[in-house]
């Protein structure tokens, strides 16, 4: 009977842990850097090409990172994010296709991974449905973005961007009464000790918001 070495045995196992581990932190970094990018691009720079050309940049940074980790929902879930982005800062029919590669990544990790991110993507994947034109010329829906908000609110109902982004929507549908009520919720949603600036930018757009109420 062959022997086992289980010295070798452990030593191999890890420094396969190890380095599973080091993978995971650094997929964590770089998720983390693609999200303080983001928010310096939408913040910060105000100028519409310096913006897009900050967007864009972000975007090859994204998508390298996702092909190293092709499973990886949570960057996926930023991709769409970046990439709706980008469609919002460049405008016009020209942004649709962007919107739907965001649709697609959005609707991939619904089916996967529904909750990831606090329920980021049924939170972005409402933001589209009521920003975006109907048919035929988009894919816009307000019946399915009241859907989605409204399951992100389920799986985050204290979030910043759960609340703000439902406030927009009824906002947007009339519904002022009801939009303040969850922009306010929106302003005292818990701070994220990692993403200061994107709550920074955010609450100004609440406060925004709340003015033309």
């Amino acid at each position: 009977m062959k022997k086992i070495n289980f010295t070798s045995s452990l030593a191999a196992f890890l420094l396969l842990l190890n380095s599973n581990v080091t993978l995971a932190k650094n997929a964590a970094e770089t998720l983390l850097d693609i999200q303080h990018e983001w928010a310096n691009c939408q913040y910060n720079i105000t100028d519409e090409e310096n913006k897009i050309s900050c967007l864009k940049e972000n975007i090859i940074i994204n998508k390298n990172a996702l092909l190293a980790s092709p499973s990886n929902n949570e960057l996926k879930v930023w991709l769409a994010i970046n990439t709706s982005t980008l469609a919002g800062a460049k405008g016009g029919l020209g942004a649709l296709s962007l919107v739907k590669e965001a649709k697609v990544l959005l609707d991939e990790v619904i089916i996967t991974d529904p909750t990831i991110l606090d329920g980021s993507a049924f939170t972005s994947l409402g933001s589209l449905y009521y920003q975006v034109p109907g048919w035929p010329i988009g894919f816009g829906d307000d019946d399915k973005a009241e859907e989605m908000l409204k399951k992100a609110l389920e799986i985050n109902p204290n979030g910043i961007d759960s609340n703000y982004f439902y406030a927009d929507f009824l906002k947007e549908n009339g519904e002022s009464k009801k939009a303040i009520q969850y922009f306010k919720k929106a302003q005292n949603a818990p701070a994220r000790a990692n993403r200061p600036l994107a709550d920074k930018g955010r609450l100004n757009e609440i406060s925004s918001k709340l003015q033309e109420l």
